[in-house]
């Protein structure tokens, strides 16, 4: 075993082995996904002997040169005193160092987005690069699964980030001579088996942990759940509207804040391809003069996916046109970086020496042409509204469902709303900063992709600087009014200096500002979703008979807040309770065992946590599968490379390795209690829910409803007055059931609420998850 200590001070890397006091054994401690630590204490046998630094780099390596521990002191050397010796005081040199992480924990995060729908390998490379570019070799990360969104919070480290999304893939982590490592779980596999001649029964030790669950509740985060539709009409002097519901919020923390204020393209932000050196950064713009004269060559593209869910606004910049140009700029592509993969952007095509500019809508130009005048500026914006705000769900493992094969992280379908827009500003004429904007495209595209590549300038050949760059949710009620027998047309939800036309006040009112008060008998339609508690409970009923005895009805519950993956949804929910249940189905297991280097199971050179462990043990009726947590190793006989391990190993159901739970704190009304369905209902259990519900014509008495689409043979759509009571035994405020498309319900009062779920005739009858939730405001 050899020890070498670089101080950092230029003379290199020094050789302590010498020095190492043998009467206390080096520990190296390795933790599952945490930083890994080394104690070592030395004595200063020779005047030439250099006290270790704080920050010093450390080596313990064997003869054969494989690596036992890389790091870096975290604190001055501990001196402690023995006594008087020949040449004065005597201390020992008592070393504290952490692995190489601590490299990237002394680091700030820079304050990004959250990340959405990568790869837990794609995290860990962007968050050391972010941190240490080009310091770290991440060719050991792997990929692992994707996902669906992880936010990087500044206020933590590097390694609790990378130990938090390992655990969202069921993977582990690892630093170790300037590598970095993710892997998942049980890429090595060894076995305890007492058949080994090398086999040490007195160093193992064994526990069943008194875990049965067969009943899983699991509480997530708030989230979005009946699909609002506000009717109202204006008097010609109200600004005021009130809506039926709270609607959910999404957080307005920007994605994309440039104000390109280096000297290049921030790395952390953008993917820039630009062979001919077209792209620039001068005087807080980007300038882009020229392309490589083919689409999709020449492109500064955002560092990840946007999700086009609930309500967003990309301010794609103040463009200044310096002569005729040919490219995209805002384009969100679904499929690859081309037009033809553009599902909205904005298309500058050249007219002589000045642009066109033109929607450009599923890879075609779509609505009216605004021509560019030399000295103009222009504010390109694309708005997206979506009623599903998390176009994917999370996927969650357990030893059954390892990495590759989760629960869930099933896509979500929706229609997207695109609204783009541009505005003209001359700067001779004041007034143009505040001239509305020129509506290019307002329509729903159906199905649209749940992520795209958001590229700011496509350049073919690009003439143009670009001041800033803007992106960020916003609220995702989608306003629209429109006079009798005209087209709607999309209010803006947002404050008045950015140019909205309306806002959500007290979370409970649809506010006009005074500059657009809706005319008399203006149509008003306010859609969004309601919000809600996820909530979900999960049951293994066969666990449960089998449990069954006397008075005991066999259940077995456990209430708990999964936070790592979030369960952003009630299908998260469920898919999380599915994992647990999972594991639930096996006996909980831990151990450890200790051992000498010579002997470690399966002939191993090492063990590291993430190794799997086979136990097969029939002295103690165990045989079972599980996972190292923990590994120490005292090297007591550090000249022959051999020492003692202590292994500390246990099964997911013993210690969940594929998410991380909590004891439940938050109260779950009744409104969101959950059905109580079991593992095999789970995705089944649900019919789905109109989105599309409308009301089409609203008279003194009656309401014509479109319920979006048609039911099956089989099914019907259900009408209540209130949100609960569902089922064919309750009529207490049923209005009615119906198996066509369209129907007509009375109208009892100038307010009045319809809520419609799809059913069908089964037994007992399936209903969708949530409500479609339509609301009338209209004068008698």
């Amino acid at each position: 075993m050899k020890i070498t200590i670089d101080n950092i001070d230029g003379a290199g890397a020094i050789d302590y082995t010498s020095s190492l006091d043998v009467t206390i054994a080096p520990r190296v401690e390795r933790v599952l996904n945490r930083p890994s630590k080394l104690k070592v204490s030395l004595l200063k046998h020779s005047s030439g002997f250099i006290a270790p630094a704080n920050g010093a780099r450390v080596c313990l390596t064997r003869a054969d040169s494989s690596f036992v521990f890389t790091g870096y002191l975290v604190q001055a050397p501990e001196l402690e005193y023995l006594g008087i010796g020949q040449q004065g005081p005597v201390f020992r040199y008592n070393l504290a160092a952490e692995s190489d992480e601590v490299l990237l924990d002394q680091k700030a995060l820079p304050n990004r987005a959250p990340y959405v729908a990568q790869s837990a390998g794609w995290m860990v490379r962007q968050l050391a690069q972010d941190l240490l570019p080009g310091e770290f070799d991440t060719s050991a990360v792997e990929d692992l699964d994707v996902i669906a969104w992880y936010s990087a919070n500044p206020q933590k480290k590097f390694s609790e980030h990378a130990a938090a999304i390992a655990l969202a893939a069921r993977g582990s982590y690892q630093a170790m001579n300037g590598k970095l490592q993710l892997r998942a779980v049980g890429a090595n596999s060894y076995s305890i088996d007492e058949g080994d001649p090398d086999f040490s029964p007195t160093g193992l030790t064994l526990t069943q942990p008194d875990v049965v669950v067969d009943d899983v509740t699991i509480i997530g985060l708030e989230e979005p759940q009946a699909y609002v539709r506000d009717y109202f009409v204006g008097d010609g002097l109200s600004l005021r509207f009130y809506l039926s519901q709270q609607p959910f919020q999404q957080s307005h923390l920007p994605l994309i804040d440039e104000e390109f204020a280096g000297t290049a393209l921030d790395p952390t932000t953008w993917i820039v391809k630009d062979p001919t050196g077209a792209f620039s950064v001068a005087g807080q713009s980007l300038q882009v003069n020229g392309g490589a004269g083919q689409d999709g060559k020449t492109t500064a593209s955002f560092i990840q996916p946007i999700e086009l869910g609930g309500g967003l606004e990309l301010q794609h910049g103040d463009v200044s046109f310096t002569g005729a140009s040919r490219g995209v700029i805002g384009g969100l592509y679904a499929g690859g970086v081309a037009t033809s993969k553009c599902l909205a952007g904005f298309q500058i095509t050249p007219s002589g020496s000045a642009s066109n500019i033109q929607a450009l809508v599923n890879g075609a130009p779509a609505g009216s042409v605004l021509q560019t005048t030399a000295g103009h500026r222009y504010l390109f914006t694309t708005y997206v509204y979506a009623r599903e705000v998390y176009r994917s769900g999370e996927a969650y493992h357990s030893a059954g469902h390892p990495q590759g094969n989760g629960l869930g992280g099933s896509a979500v379908p929706a229609d997207v709303r695109l609204v783009l827009e541009v505005q003209d500003i001359n700067p001779a004429i004041p007034s143009s900063l505040v001239a509305p904007a020129v509506v290019l495209y307002d329509d729903v595209i159906a199905n649209a992709a749940g992520f795209c590549t958001y590229v700011l300038v496509n350049a073919i050949n690009m003439q143009c600087n670009v001041a800033f760059t803007y992106a960020t949710h916003i609220s995702m009620a989608e306003v629209r009014m429109a006079l009798p027998d005209e087209n709607y047309a999309t209010q803006l939800v947002e404050s008045l200096s950015e140019g909205g036309q309306c806002a959500i006040v007290g979370s409970t009112t649809l506010d006009f500002y005074p500059q657009y008060v809706p005319p008399l008998n203006a149509l008003i339609v306010a859609s969004y979703r309601g919000r809600g508690r996820a909530v979900a409970q999960v049951i293994d009923s066969d666990k449960i008979a089998s449990l069954a005895e006397g008075s005991d009805d066999g259940v077995r519950s456990v209430v708990r807040a999964t936070t790592i993956p979030a369960a952003r949804t009630q299908v998260d929910c469920e898919n999380a309770a599915l994992a647990i249940l999972d594991d639930a189905s096996s006996t909980a297991w831990s151990g450890r065992y200790e051992t000498w280097s010579d002997f470690l199971p399966g002939s191993a050179e090492d063990i590291f946590p993430a190794d799997m462990l086979t136990v097969n043990v029939p002295s103690r009726n165990a045989a079972f599968s599980a996972v190292v947590r923990k590994v120490s190793m005292e090297l007591r006989d550090p000249a022959n490379d051999r020492g003692m391990y202590d292994i500390e190993f246990a099964n997911d159901l013993a210690a969940p390795l594929g998410h991380h739970e909590e004891e439940a704190t938050s109260m779950v009304s009744l409104q969101d209690s959950p059905a109580r369905i079991s593992k095999e209902q789970v995705g089944a259990y649900y019919l789905a829910s109109l989105t599309g519900a409308q009301i089409t014509k609203v008279t003194s008495t009656t309401v014509q409803v479109d319920a979006g689409m048609a039911p099956a043979n089989d099914q019907g759509v259900e009408v209540r007055m209130h949100d609960y009571g569902w089922g064919a035994s309750n009529d207490r405020n049923l209005l009615g059931r119906f198996t066509t498309r369209t129907f007509t319900l009375p109208r009892l009062a100038r307010t009045q609420n319809y809520f419609l779920r799809l059913y069908d005739n089964s037994s007992p009858a399936k209903y969708s998850r949530f409500s479609a939730a339509l609301h009338v405001d209209f004068p008698l």
